[in-house]
């Protein structure tokens, strides 16, 4: 009987290599823990949008009022006058006597001194009025404090793994509270800068994790990171909409991070980074725990017994064998040509996504509204954009989005402010556009670059789009120029984009190429393909 029951369970069990491979309750609980750090860490990327949003301000006349000045003066001129600007009072006015409407000249002055509406930003309270290009500045500070990270953290989750660059660059976000203690411009970018290095690191660490503990559903791996990113966005809205304080704002959003420490004992490292660095014996503890959340029967002695070339065996982690460096990437007009195209469209896309995402709150309406709009559009375009690339192709629906992104831009930038509803309708059209283009453009890039120089191609993309990004929060100051300015940017930008993706191929159901040269082998081979069909096309028509 004890012979039979052992011969049923050793017909039950499954490789080892299955535990990675199912999408079970361990790996549900580890994405739970590695999007709440992202949801956090999300509202964090963006805090600038309100908490240095613009205010209504006003020019302070000192004969006509005190210290305790107030926005909405009875007294102040009918005639309009730019905030930036204060208006001269007549001459045979006496200091001391009541102001009125009348009080003042046509003329008006330079003013030095500023009344706020309000101290819900950090334009009153570093009193940055009538310096747009400084509050602007805070925004493109922080994005290149990510650009950074980014640079940085790629290395960090090789080096010391997944686990400790996930909890260490959410848990140092907490450093952003020291901004509501500073009264100084200069040390708040320099904090803003700070929080960014540090927490920028924490997107590719938890990427990196949920897509080597997804086994074969890496696709959901990357929808799901987007979809948290984009829920935190538009929570951000929410709670901005009922706090708009900025100082409680950040104590909101910058206090929860600290409780990541528990991910010392929560959360557990990637198995394949484990096994790629020699720590078999932690490695195969997750595995076993992994089999045991998920009810995976698999042979434990087996397991136990198994060696670091074992394992690697059993997942399938090799070496490349043939390498290629960033010179041969040089020599290929080829592969010069697809970071080319594929650097400007994905500085395009983080450009428009993160321009069309701050400009929406200078839209007619409610600010708050018309950001969680904008941030709500890219749900239904991280959908889209999956539908498309499996159903069509990669290339095309990226063609047509940027082109009619582009479009929907310059036509929402022409409408007249008193059609509200066509002016953001265009508007949250275009930016669900430019949410198929910047979720599409990653995957297409990724296919486009061989094996040997996917990672370092990657990464050159990567810093384009987050230079994209840096750009992106300067825009609202052409808004001071004209407000058609931002939008023309945009839709030039998507133009120019969606014309130079007829410069590359489709990569849909083809296979991943491994090298350079056989990239370089296989555009050969179109050509002299193309050539024959051309040739035999035209001995057809001499035979008519």
């Amino acid at each position: 009987m004890d012979a039979e029951n052992s011969g049923a369970n050793q017909k039950d069990e499954v490789e080892i290599i299955e535990t990675m491979n199912n999408f079970g309750k361990y790996q549900k609980v580890q994405y739970s823990y590695a999007c709440l750090a992202a949801f956090f860490i999300s509202m964090i990327h963006i805090n600038y949008v309100f908490v240095a949003g613009d205010l209504n301000y006003r020019c302070r006349v000192p004969e006509c009022e005190n210290q305790y000045a107030v926005y909405n003066a009875t007294w102040w001129p009918h005639s309009t006058i730019d905030r930036c600007t204060k208006p001269k009072l007549k001459e045979d006015f006496v200091v001391g006597q009541m102001c009125t409407n009348e009080s003042f000249t046509d003329a008006v002055e330079k003013c030095t001194d500023w009344v706020y509406e309000t101290n819900n930003t950090v334009i009153a309270t570093l009193n940055l009025a009538c310096q747009p290009w400084k509050s602007n500045l805070i925004g493109t500070i922080h994005n290149v404090g990510t650009l950074f990270a980014m640079l940085m953290s790629g290395w960090l989750t090789d080096r010391f793994g997944r686990k400790p660059t996930l909890i260490i660059c959410s848990v140092g976000s907490c450093i952003g509270n020291l901004k509501t203690f500073t009264s100084s411009y200069y040390v708040y970018v320099f904090i803003e800068m700070l929080e960014a290095t540090i927490l920028g690191g924490m997107y590719t660490a938890v990427m990196v994790l949920m897509i080597e503990i997804a086994g074969k559903n890496r696709i959901l791996a990357g929808v799901i990171f987007a979809c948290v990113c984009y829920m935190a966005e538009s929570t951000y809205a929410c709670i901005a909409m009922f706090v708009p304080y900025w100082k409680d704002l950040i104590r909101i959003i910058y206090i929860p991070p600290i409780i990541f420490i528990s991910y010392i004992f929560l959360l557990k490292e990637s198995p394949r980074w484990q096994i790629l660095n020699g720590r078999t014996e932690d490695a195969k503890s997750i595995l076993l725990r992994m089999s045991k959340v998920n009810n995976i029967n698999i042979n434990k002695q087996k397991l136990a017994n198994m060696n670091e070339e074992d394992l690697k065996k059993q997942f399938k982690i090799e070496n490349y064998e043939q390498k290629e460096s960033f010179r041969d990437v040089l020599k290929s007009k080829e592969i010069l040509k697809r970071v080319f195209v594929g650097a400007f469209c994905r500085f395009t896309a983080a450009f428009i996504y993160y321009g069309l995402m701050l400009n929406s709150v200078y839209l007619p309406g409610n600010k708050y509204t018309n950001f969680m709009l904008s941030t709500i559009m890219s749900f239904p375009g991280e959908l889209i954009s999956m539908y498309l690339m499996n159903r069509i192709g990669r290339k095309l629906p990226m063609m047509y989005g940027y082109v009619i992104c582009g479009l929907l831009c310059v036509a929402s930038a022409w409408v007249p402010e008193g059609y509200v509803w066509l002016k953001i309708t265009l508007f949250l059209f275009g930016k669900l556009l430019v949410s198929v283009c910047f979720t599409g453009v990653v995957t297409y890039t990724m296919e486009l670059f061989p094996t040997s120089v996917r990672g370092t191609l990657i990464g050159v993309c990567a810093v384009a789009a987050r230079t994209g990004s840096i750009f992106a929060p300067l825009t609202p100051i052409l808004n001071t120029v004209s407000v058609i300015l931002p939008s023309i940017f945009f839709g030039g930008f998507a133009f120019i984009a969606g014309a130079l993706l007829t410069l590359t191929p489709e990569t849909k159901n083809l296979p991943l190429m491994d090298t350079v040269e056989q990239i370089e082998r296989s555009i050969k081979i179109g050509e002299i393909r193309r050539t024959d069909i051309n040739t035999s096309g035209e001995e057809s028509k001499d035979l008519i």
